[in-house]
């Protein structure tokens, strides 16, 4: 049978690409020397020691995945059946799956429309007598209102947790992403702005659960003690699982903690170059940073009136090689968040912007050329529709 289908057109600007460089694979040649691969030497250390100094966090835990970091967090509250944990819908299903694994029920609530962040007010009227903590997603690496929720947590007597997936190196009021809550979790997915591929790591704030979170890390055993010396073999003490990274994808991820400065910088270039274009246009929404908020321009996603011109455009910049993603689909409305969560409300704000945001193409590596066909690209759609008005 032929295939009288057109080809696809080649691709001009990916969505995202990893930046890899000589400091990767100096850090990745002097693991494979060490002889050391498993996960938990020097590079892991190295690593979990730039986290704890840049955040301020008790314990930085090198995971193989921020959803492991998520689950960590789960097994180290013991939340079981009986137990709901407020989340926003739009978010990656990791932040849900977690609880949803030990028994407990998400409670799905509204975002807010400006920074895509949960809504204070849609949290507090999901807080029900079985409510034990409050998740946070810093959407965009977009800070949440802090200081609101911290309050919120406090007068209720809720567990705050942050998944700070997206958020690695943004602040709020200057204090870390992910350092706010009794435990965050960080990505470095390889869409990330800092990657290894696969990775996360568990932000342990609450001094009182290091301890615990190390068992847990290494199947449930206190071997970090002993090879610290403290105890002369190590047993099994609580539920874990194997939640260590290995050695070479942690020199990797070494190798782009030592650049995150620059690989910053040549992002917030994108993203500023994007704002500079887009942010003035009344026919689109465009990011929204709080003045508290310094973000980490891990997306730019622009926003329409409705999900045609969105999945038009779409089609429209893929046609000219151009890759663009929207994002999550709402968890309330998946089959999974139907069978293991509730929606708390209608969610319509959810919904809105699951229907009509489009991210554009931001990557540290990004040349001019690419990012230059990516405006004139965008901007011939919004002509050609009538959407470039100021």
């Amino acid at each position: 049978m032929v295939n009288t289908r057109p080809p696809s057109p080649k691709i001009l600007v990916p969505f995202c690409k990893p930046d890899y460089g000589h400091e990767e694979r100096e850090a990745f040649e002097q693991a494979i020397n060490s002889g050391r691969l498993e996960g938990g030497g020097a590079q892991t250390r190295e690593c979990e020691a730039r986290i704890e100094k840049a955040t301020g966090t008790a314990r930085a835990l090198i995971t193989p995945s921020c959803t492991a970091a998520l689950e960590m967090m789960a097994l180290a509250l013991d939340f079981g059946p009986g137990d709901e944990v407020i989340v926003p819908a739009f978010t990656f299903v990791s932040t849900a799956n977690a609880f949803a694994l030990r028994g407990a029920v998400p409670v799905f609530a509204d975002i807010d429309p400006q920074t895509l962040n949960l809504d204070i007010e849609a949290a507090r009227a999901a807080i029900t007598p079985k409510t034990r903590a409050i998740m946070l997603v810093h959407y965009a690496g977009v800070g949440c209102e802090m200081e609101a929720f911290v309050d919120l947590c406090a007068q209720h007597n809720l567990v705050l947790l942050e998944d700070a997936a997206q958020a690695v190196g943004a602040r709020w009021n200057g204090k870390a992403l992910g350092a706010f809550g009794a435990m965050g979790a960080y990505s470095f997915h390889h869409t990330k702005n800092i990657t290894c591929g696969e990775g996360g790591a568990l932000l342990v704030n609450d001094p009182e659960l290091v301890k615990v979170c190390e068992f847990i890390r290494d199947k449930g055993t206190d071997r970090a003690d002993f090879l610290r010396g403290q105890v002369n073999k190590y047993e099994w003490r609580v539920l874990g699982s194997s939640y260590l990274l290995s050695e070479l994808a942690a020199a990797v991820l070494l190798g782009q903690f030592r650049r995150q400065e620059p690989l910053t910088k040549a992002r917030m270039r994108i993203w500023q170059a994007y704002d500079t274009e887009f942010g003035r246009l009344n026919s689109l929404r465009t990011p929204y940073i709080p003045k508290a908020a310094t973000h980490n321009a891990h997306i730019y996603a622009i926003r329409f009136a409705s999900q045609k011109l969105r999945d038009d455009c779409a089609a429209f910049m893929r046609a000219r090689g151009i890759i663009t993603a929207p994002h999550y689909v709402p968890l309330h409305t998946t089959p999974a968040g139907l069978k293991y969560g509730r929606a708390s409300g209608d969610l319509p704000h959810t919904i809105d912007v699951a229907q009509t945001l489009l991210r554009l193409p931001l990557y540290s590596a990004m040349s001019d050329e690419e990012l230059d066909l990516v405006i004139t690209t965008l901007k011939a759609f919004l002509q050609q529709n009538g959407l470039a008005q100021s």
